[in-house]
């Protein structure tokens, strides 16, 4: 590893950026940060992704632990639970306590609006601007900085890191307040994933009926069925291909969240709890670490 104190500038001008989890989405972004020239402190408990990720220009260094990202000026987290983003952030041990006053966090995990919730409170109270800003694609779109990204946090925040956000990603859309932005998130994956499943069945229901796959997604593209699950996965379908995109698990979390956000706020989403049991039962038949389009597999 890296010793990351020996390369960092000592140069006060400089911004420093951290970023923790340099994985499917994460690493992208990191990427992005580096290509753009920016002094990126990369930490990943993946050493591999960390290898990668400096391997995208010079300006890049690794990190030995989330601690050492303290001095940044902001820090980014990109982790697959709620649990990875409080265990890492909060408390007198965790990263908040340590970062410096009128430094920015910035999350594009995705979590649910409680959590952000008690994130932004947490940095409040250490002198620290929030900004909660999930993301709209997949890894290949943020590869290419053509990752949407959903922006939450106090107007001058987002005034404040406006620039970084628009290097990882575009468009940028500022929602309001942090609540909005995770809730369009759960919402946007919500729908997504319960048209997935459902396009699955279509497809199955398609098999009985003797028409041709490739048929079918053709002609359907052309009604009112049309969706991006259709045009994204339903090829995937086709081929048999369920290489880990935007796997089962990850699917499974998102839904879940989504669903618990509605109870919280005593809304009933039963189409999508519906949804979420297919996607249990593909986690149970062992397919979560699978593309979520393995959700096929599992409706007969």
């Amino acid at each position: 590893m890296i010793n990351f104190r020996k390369y960092i500038s000592k140069e006060k001008n400089i911004m420093k950026i951290g970023y923790i989890g340099l994985g499917l989405m994460g690493g992208p972004l990191a990427r992005n940060l580096i290509r753009a020239g920016k002094e990126v402190i990369a930490f990943d408990l993946n050493k591999e992704h960390i290898e990668r990720t400096l391997a995208a220009g010079t300006t890049g260094v690794g990190a030995n632990s989330a601690d050492d990202l303290a001095d940044c000026d902001v820090v980014f987290t990109s982790l697959p639970m709620p649990a990875h983003i409080k265990s890492t952030m909060l408390g007198e041990n965790g990263l908040l306590s340590k970062m410096k006053p009128g430094s920015v966090y910035i999350d594009v995990s995705t979590i649910d609006p409680q959590t952000a919730e008690e994130l932004e409170n947490f940095a409040a109270q250490k002198g620290i601007g929030f900004m909660g800003c999930p993301l709209g694609k997949g890894p290949a779109q943020a590869e290419k900085a053509e990752q949407p990204i959903f922006a939450g946090g106090k107007k001058e925040t987002f005034e404040k890191v406006k620039e970084i956000l628009e290097i990882v990603g575009s468009p940028v859309y500022y929602m309001g307040g942090a609540k909005q932005a995770y809730a369009f998130k759960l919402i946007s994956n919500m729908v997504g994933m319960t048209d997935l499943a459902v396009l699955s069945e279509g497809m199955r229901l398609c098999e009985k009926a003797g028409i041709d796959g490739e048929l079918f997604q053709k002609l359907l593209a052309d009604t009112g069925a049309d969706s991006a699950q259709l045009h994204m996965r339903g090829p995937l379908m086709l081929a048999g291909d369920y290489a880990n995109r935007f796997g089962v698990k990850l699917a499974l979390k998102d839904v879940r969240l989504g669903c618990e956000m509605g109870d919280a706020w005593g809304f009933d989403a039963a189409f999508t709890k519906l949804a979420k049991s297919y996607f249990e039962k593909a986690d149970e038949a062992g397919y979560g670490m699978e593309d979520c389009v393995a959700v096929y597999k599992i409706i007969k």
